[in-house]
């Protein structure tokens, strides 16, 4: 009937037989707003609005059948939209009897929030609609959700950014509400989201984190706050020579222009020649409404300016930089009902997550020993685990090497499985990386320009991706690694200044002939140690 174009009533009466015993079957519902939709047009309003009533109230004993029913909710929504006068208070009566049956019911939830949306309920009356379910049942993502969505509405704060910050005796407040979740049953994650975002940081706005200038490599490298992509029809950036645009290609440290932190351009001799005292550079990143000078001086060789991370508190994890007094409290309440409850992981979890805020260094230690108990407690996670104490770990090594005013940077015998923020190494010139459990170099380590000795000795490394095109890079020791294949080796081709390399102890080393291949691919490097 429907290839024949015969899409009449008799057509609603013969998917409403199917429809109504197993509502999921989407092909239906569209043959039935094919029909509605040719219907509209026959009809007189009398007619049409007992046909809507009609199908309004088949929707709700589909509803009732699968109260969780994709395709009768979207149904729904598409048919209210369609009529010039909806009862939208009955529609939230029906949301609420529903809710009633199943609290958690997250496919009713999302339809009350388009209703709400459509019929301008106050904020607040939403907000009391979800104390009453909470009230009823803590464990309740969706009612969890819709306050983290409903709060920033009743109570804006200028340059909150765009997940919104709660005043104070609004935070203090919701923090009670969720500590007697989390104390009532800790075990529930929905109160522990909902705590982490009222803790949470509103997303950092778009910067330009660092720029170099190096004359030798006639080179300009700009580091970004978040991965971009840079070209004609995307992120714009422009780039000014003593105040004079240059127009320039950009590209990725790799070479494979993917999205990324770190972009870099070629200049060319006249903006960089001896003969003025200085030359000022200036990139502007006109999508991101940012942009960074640095000055590159006559008789050096490179010049820079970037942000710190000691200044910007860039490493204080997802959760923001709220009064410490807030966050101390948290960090009481939660190490009481960790006494109380020694395996809970959301716990000791969030235990992790406030020292981070309060004070990285500080807690360094204390952050450590609660991730051996985590790990214990949660072991199908360990490698989770395993990657973000990485994280925390590089963060911190990075702080400290901030503080002592280096480019050395120490992250030996620190058992890290990952590399993250090598956007933020683009100054480092010394990189140890000796004896951890990294897998491989990754693509990103790329970034680094400055780098001259890298030492990443026994650890189980596999992959070279991210010695790529390292223009100062000299030294580089690989003993005791896990590399098996000649042509992993292919990237190191790309490094026009090294002169040491040693890879004692890998698998290719006994494999026949890899010195002279060794030769072949690395003509310029004075020692090869196999």
């Amino acid at each position: 009937m429907r290839q024949a174009g015969e899409l009449d009533e008799s057509v609603l009466e013969l998917t409403s037989q199917i429809l109504g015993a197993n509502p999921d079957f989407a092909t239906l519902w569209n043959c039935r707003r094919e029909v509605l939709q040719r219907l509209e047009a026959q009809k007189s309003p009398e007619e049409l609005a007992a046909l809507v009533k009609t199908e309004l109230g088949f929707l709700e004993s589909c509803l009732r059948v699968n109260p969780k029913s994709y395709g009768t909710w979207h149904h729904r929504c598409w048919l209210l939209g369609r009529l010039p006068e909806p009862n939208w208070a009955r529609e939230l009566e029906l949301c609420a009897r529903f809710l009633e049956v199943d609290e958690r019911n997250f496919h009713c939830w999302d339809y009350r929030r388009f209703v709400a949306a459509q019929a301008a309920v106050p904020p607040a009356e939403e907000l009391a609609f979800t104390d009453s379910l909470i009230t009823r049942n803590f464990s309740n993502y969706s009612s969890w959700h819709y306050r983290s969505c409903l709060l920033p509405q009743l109570h804006p704060q200028p340059d909150s950014g765009p997940q919104g910050r709660l005043p104070e005796d609004v935070l203090l407040k919701e923090l009670e509400l969720v500590q007697n979740a989390f104390f009532t049953d800790p075990n529930d994650q929905s109160a522990w989201f909902y705590h982490r975002w009222l803790l949470g940081r509103a997303d950092p706005q778009d910067a330009l984190r660092c720029l170099h200038v190096s004359r030798d490599e006639a080179c300009l490298t700009v580091s970004f706050s978040r991965p971009v992509l840079v070209g004609p029809r995307t992120e714009t950036l422009l780039l000014m020579v003593d105040e004079s645009p240059l127009a320039v290609e950009w590209r990725t440290p790799d070479g494979r222009n993917w999205p990324g932190h770190v972009w870099l351009c070629d200049l060319p001799a006249t903006s960089l020649n001896d003969q003025l005292p200085h030359h000022t550079f200036r990139v502007i990143w006109t999508a991101g409404d940012a942009q960074k000078e640095c000055v590159l001086l006559k008789g050096h060789q490179e010049g820079w300016c970037r942000d710190s991370a000691t200044d910007e508190q860039l490493f204080r994890c997802e959760l923001s930089v709220e009064k410490s007094t807030v966050l101390q409290s948290e960090l009481e309440s939660c190490k009481e009902l960790q006494e109380l409850e020694p395996e809970n992981k959301w716990c000791l979890l969030t235990i992790i997550l406030l020292m981070r805020a309060l004070d990285p260094l500080l807690y360094e230690k204390e952050t450590l020993q609660y991730f051996q108990t985590l790990k214990a407690v949660d072991p199908m996670r360990a490698a989770y685990l395993d990657d973000l104490r990485s994280k925390f770990l590089l963060e911190n090594s990075l702080l400290k090497m901030e503080y002592a005013e280096v480019r050395v940077l120490h992250l030996g015998h620190k058992d890290l499985t990952v590399l993250c923020h090598l956007e933020q190494l683009l100054l480092v010139t010394h990189l140890d990386l000796s004896h951890n459990r990294l897998r491989a170099l990754p693509p990103a380590l790329a970034a680094l320009r400055c780098l001259e000795v890298l030492q990443a000795n026994d650890n189980a490394i596999e992959s070279l991706d991210g010695v790529t095109n390292l223009p100062r890079l000299q030294e580089l020791s690989l003993c005791n690694n896990r590399l098996q294949q000649r042509m992993v080796l292919q990237p190191l081709a790309s490094c026009p200044r090294l002169v040491l390399l040693n890879l004692q102890g890998n698998p290719l080393c006994q494999a026949v002939g890899t010195s002279e291949y060794l030769a072949e691919l690395l003509p310029l490097v004075n020692s090869i140690l196999v």
